[in-house]
């Protein structure tokens, strides 16, 4: 029972609170308030993206473009926005709590509370040597967050610890069993996909651009895959 992913279990806790305080001030929060918010949320987005592309190393450029490319080829192909529209309908119809910002609310979640470094590198450290100081930080932060998120973009924003589990949990149980470190390559890549992505959705926000962001999603796969496959490549020559 020691081996549970307990900083994962209070990473989900705080978000919960923290997207339920933001709901409450969605309900008295008016509408132009609530329109201010969503832009100014959608700069804190990009400035954060901006900060975190920024520290890709140059010779990763190449495995991120595939990355992002075959990301979009899978996410297309297997319809993965399709899908988010669906569970947003389906909230709508059986639950009454589905909205128009429910899969953007999703989204962004997913993309800031699952694919930072802090999670990586958290989750593995706490499988590892047992240490849940940098999840307990990254805690505090996402509950923080999970009020602004919630507050903008409602419901959606607290299903995200439904993947957050299942990520960062499962990243914990792969250090209990690896007994060592993820590549830094792969961690920089997977940052680097994610801030792209967070990008492509900051840009929707602000000036309506027509991305599907959803199909992008896949990439953070693409991620793991492509630079694994470069690095090995890079070994040979």
């Amino acid at each position: 029972m020691k081996r549970l992913p307990k900083g994962t279990f209070i990473n989900m806790g705080t978000i919960l609170i923290g997207g339920l305080i933001g709901l409450a001030l969605q309900q008295v929060l008016p509408e132009n308030i609530q329109t201010i918010t969503l832009q100014a949320v959608g700069l804190a987005i990009l400035l954060i993206a901006i900060q975190m592309t920024m520290k890709l190393p140059e010779e990763l450029w190449i495995p991120f473009i595939f990355s992002l490319v075959l990301g979009g080829v899978v996410g297309e192909s297997f319809g993965v926005k399709a899908m988010f529209d669906g569970l947003e309908e389906s909230m709508r119809l059986n639950f009454q709590v589905g909205e128009k910002r429910f899969t953007e609310g999703l989204i962004t979640a997913f993309v800031l509370f699952c694919a930072s470094p802090i999670t990586i590198v958290g989750a593995i450290e706490e499988g590892i040597n047992n240490k849940r100081e940098l999840l307990l930080v990254k805690s505090v932060l996402d509950g923080i967050m999970a009020i602004a998120f919630a507050s903008t973009y409602g419901f959606g924003v607290l299903f995200s610890i439904i993947p957050l589990l299942f990520i960062q949990g499962g990243l914990t149980f792969l250090g209990f069993q690896i007994k060592g470190t993820f590549l830094k390559s792969v961690l920089a890549q997977i940052s680097a996909v994610g801030a792209a992505i967070l990008i492509a959705l900051s840009l929707k926000i602000l000036v309506g651009a027509n991305i599907p962001v959803a199909n992008l999603l896949p990439a953070l796969l693409m991620a793991v895959i492509v630079t694994g496959a470069y690095s090995r490549l890079k070994l040979r020559f």
